[in-house]
């Protein structure tokens, strides 16, 4: 069985998953029509863009091997 020891130190990197949390935490502060991309209001594409950045991070943090 393969040792675990040397992620304990890269741990901390995990601390990144809890940004896209935090930005999603509180929809009044994205909660606007304005502004538009394409004709789709701002609280759509905001959220649909922090699925592409969460997935960003997911993909860095498990090459890490966090």
């Amino acid at each position: 069985m393969a040792s675990r020891s040397g992620s304990k130190g890269r741990s901390w990197l995990l601390w990144f998953l809890v940004i896209p949390f935090i930005a999603l935490l509180f929809p009044q502060f994205y909660n606007f029509s304005q502004p538009d991309l394409i004709g789709v209001p701002f609280f759509y594409w905001y959220q649909l863009l922090w699925i592409v950045i969460t997935a960003i991070i997911t993909a860095v943090l498990y090459l890490a091997g966090a």
